[in-house]
């Protein structure tokens, strides 16, 4: 078993069971259109949902990346824990439990909106830093420019500001449009960001 293995061990089970998390609100939502009690669903907690996946799949795609840069020392083990435990805390915010209890689920967001975005900006800068870090301390050989070449990375790195400062707004506007406006332009960002990540 390689460092890595053990490493991916951590986060994979923490990482599949926030993805668990959402996937099962998801589910939650279904079920509760069919059934008798009016409900409105809205669009922030789906899109906060999607945004949250979205986001752990990018991190699982980064940590791949990085294997050969891990070793399983307690600091390693105790940083990705940290992390994929975030990441577990947030998915668990998003959907409430109980969701007929919830008639509004707007409400529901509006109430947990400062949880998830706040606890997603902390966890997204502190994979900023330990990634930083990792790349001082056991630096790899720097790949060939991909097909994207020098536009692709300053579209890359403009779309990494724009998450930061779409993520850090989100936790101060109170309008519900805005709020619907900009979880849509943080799921394309995110989306086109990952995929662009593969060309640069």
């Amino acid at each position: 078993m390689s460092a890595f293995d053990l490493v991916f061990a951590v986060f994979g089970l923490l990482l599949g069971l926030a993805v668990c998390e959402v996937l099962a609100g998801f589910a939650r939502v279904l079920k509760l259109k069919r059934g008798a009690r009016p409900v409105r669903i809205g669009w922030l907690t789906p899109l906060l949902g999607l945004f949250v996946m979205l986001d752990l799949t990018s991190f699982w795609g980064l940590a791949f990346m990085a294997r050969d840069q891990m070793d399983a020392s307690y600091l390693t083990l105790a940083i990705v824990l940290a992390i994929t435990g975030g990441y577990y805390l947030v998915a668990s915010l998003i959907f409430p439990d109980e969701p007929e209890d919830w008639p509004d689920f707007d409400l529901w967001y509006e109430r947990q909106k400062q949880m998830v975005i706040g606890g997603l900006l902390s966890i997204n800068i502190v994979t900023m830093i330990a990634t930083s870090i990792l790349d001082a301390v056991r630096p790899v050989p720097e790949a060939p420019p991909g097909p994207a070449g020098d536009v692709g990375f300053l579209i890359y790195a403009l779309g990494a500001m724009a998450l930061f400062a779409l993520l850090i707004a989100l936790l101060f506007v109170r309008n519900r449009r805005w709020n619907v406006a900009m979880l849509v332009a943080l799921n394309l960002i995110l989306l086109g960001t990952s995929i662009l990540e593969d060309f640069i």
